[in-house]
């Protein structure tokens, strides 16, 4: 190898490569290494990258010179500008201005560790340069600490673009013959994908405090991951600085044993990190700062189909009710959401509700802002279904029907005393940052759900592959919770502190405790409903019955229910659904509970066949 043979020069003479002088090492990986050197002809510091094998013949080399020319065409604030590519001895080489800075090897050996926020904003400078290059049908083959340059100004670039790909094709042409266009397009996107996974292992190194798996090569790494290898890649929780929970899961996704997890393209990679660098650095607007474009030019959410005709025919029946009237908008999630978002806001709160708390009730908002003001909230809404393609469409409004299903199953479940409409609302609210995530990032939002399915198992025997939790699959997608991203979209509306609280739903993972307080029954009724939706429209067929007798054990005692009393909830909740019945009367506490077991009631049997319809 190249750095063998000058290693038996004299002691005293310089070690040259050509016209160029060999002043030191940068670095090596199995398929590049870099120089700083001294350009004799222009007295000039540069950075070669070379492979650390010789391509095999002619047609080896073209192949490598073929990818550094077309990587040295591409211009991007975040690749570093290609000064040269030449041959000497046979050895090709890319050339570049060392006055672009130093390498990331070379600044962690001589400066302190970055914070989280420093080094994810290295990263995602060159990720930004990743995949612009990429989009241009080409990938490096090879990132590692001393491929990425930084200047002092704290600018990151991408060196070398290719030339571990070079080699990779280079090796390929030698063991298939040349290699058809095609062929290299494919070992084109295979590299990209292996530069993100790349990435990722950068990230851990770069949090952690020291190499992935005690290995600096991340090419070494990435042969010890699956499907490869089998080893596993997750950040210890002990590291230098603490890594927030968010954080945390975005490296975790990118390094992650199961291949259809992992980030698959740099796009996806820069998204996740850029909303988690937003809302770190703005506290608790941050989560908002993803949405507010969004929300400003198309809305918080569409009116739902025939939302105009629904209006209409309110505008005509003076004689109605108000809770008659707020019976019907209440079918619309968009229209019910705009009547909040307006009377909470602060231009109406310092008018007309000054000193009176929240509005909970659409007939409250009815009665402050009149036949008038519900039109001119339907007249703010974009007509459905927005900017959504149809796809897109369908899958917010299946997640529409499960937010209505929920909030009538809150009603069904509530215990005597409660207002059904708060109970609705709440319980509907519970789900504002996946309304919001599904109308403004849907593709994200399907990302999320693919994260959180289960996979069938690696080998026979085996248990199933997990999914994530839908706080980890958010975190690694947005870089931001979703329950963070509804509470931020409500305090913008004017909701106060304690509507806050009830609308973020009870954590999975902890016990749920007898309410204290009138807001936390509340929470916990809309809790109970939505984790009981969740099971009969999320879980397989086979364990519905598992599911809700697990959300039973859990609300239990605190809201005095059986799975039975969860069953028929759930069962008169979809016939209000369906036919845009009234709120059903609160439940009445049973005599005698019924023991725990497997829920096979009439009532049960129909609503696995309502499902299935």
């Amino acid at each position: 190898m190249l750095e063998q043979d000058h290693a038996t020069a004299k002691p005293n003479a310089p070690k040259v490569f050509g016209r160029f002088e060999l002043l030191q090492l940068l670095g090596k990986s199995e398929r590049t290494m870099s120089w700083r050197v001294l350009d004799a002809r222009s007295r000039q510091e540069l950075m070669l990258t070379l492979p650390r094998v010789q391509p095999a013949g002619a047609a080896g080399r073209e192949l490598w010179l073929a990818d550094a020319r077309h990587a040295a065409r591409l211009n991007h604030p975040h690749l570093a500008h290609v000064v040269e590519v030449g041959v000497h001895d046979h050895w090709p080489y890319v050339a570049v201005d060392r006055a672009l800075g130093i390498t990331l090897h070379e600044r962690l050996a001589s400066q302190s560790r970055p914070a989280p926020d420093e080094a994810v904003g290295w990263l995602i400078q060159a990720l930004e340069g990743l995949a612009f290059a990429h989009e241009a049908g080409l990938a490096h083959g090879d990132v590692q600490l001393h491929q990425l340059i930084i200047s002092e100004q704290g600018t990151v670039r991408v060196m070398a673009l290719g030339a571990g790909l070079a080699g990779h094709v280079a090796s390929h042409a030698q063991d298939h013959a040349m290699p058809l266009d095609a062929d290299r397009l494919r070992l084109a996107r295979e590299g990209a994908v292996r530069d993100v996974l790349t990435v990722g292992v950068l990230l851990h190194h770069l949090l952690a405090g020291v190499p992935a798996l005690d290995e600096p090569d991340t090419a070494r790494v990435v042969r010890r991951l699956p499907p490869e290898g089998r080893e596993l890649l997750r950040l210890p929780w002990s590291t230098p600085q603490p890594v927030p929970e968010a954080l945390r899961a975005i490296a975790n996704r990118a390094t992650t044993s199961q291949e259809r997890q992992r980030y698959h393209s740099a796009r996806t990679l820069l998204a996740a990190l850029h909303g988690w660098r937003e809302a770190a650095a703005q506290d608790s607007g941050g989560a908002l700062a993803l949405l507010l474009d969004r929300l400003r030019t198309v809305g918080h959410l569409p009116a739902g189909p025939g939302v105009g005709a629904r209006v209409a025919r309110l505008a005509v029946a003076e004689g109605q009710r108000t809770d008659e009237m707020a019976e019907q908008i209440l079918q619309d999630v968009g229209l019910s959401f705009e009547l909040l978002r307006t009377v909470n806001s602060a231009q109406v709160q310092g008018t007309q509700i000054s000193g009176n708390g929240p509005v909970l009730t659409i007939r409250r908002a009815i009665a402050l802002v009149g036949l008038k003001g519900v039109r001119q909230a339907a007249a703010a809404l974009r007509a459905w279904p927005g900017p959504l393609s149809e796809a897109h469409a369908a899958a917010l409004q299946r997640l529409m029907e499960r937010v209505r299903l929920a909030g009538h199953t809150a009603q069904a479940l509530r215990p005597a005393g409660y207002d059904p409409e708060v109970v609705y609302l709440i319980a509907t609210l519970q789900n504002l940052g996946r309304l919001m995530v599904e109308y403004h990032f849907p593709e994200e939002a399907q990302q999320i759900r693919e994260l959180m399915k289960s996979a069938p198992a690696a080998e026979p025997g085996e248990p199933e592959l997990a999914g994530m939790s839908e706080e980890g699959a958010s975190f690694a997608v947005l870089g931001v919770d979703v329950e963070a991203l509804g509470a931020a979209v409500a305090r913008h509306w004017g909701l106060n502190d304690e509507v806050l609280h009830m609308i973020r739903r009870l954590a999975l993972g902890r016990p749920v405790h007898v309410a204290d307080s009138d807001g936390d029954m509340l929470r916990v009724a809309a809790s109970a409903a939505n984790e009981a939706v969740d099971a009969v429209t999320q879980l397989p067929a086979t364990r519905v019955g598992a599911g809700l007798q697990q959300v039973a054990q859990r609300y239990g005692r605190a809201l005095s229910i059986t799975v039975q009393d969860i069953t028929e909830g759930l069962q008169s909740a979809r016939g209000n659904l369906h036919h845009g019945a009234a709120a059903p009367a609160p439940r009445a506490p049973r005599r005698e509970e019924a023991q725990p077991g497997d829920p096979g009631t009439t009532e049960f049997s129909a609503l696995l066949a309502s499902r299935k319809r």
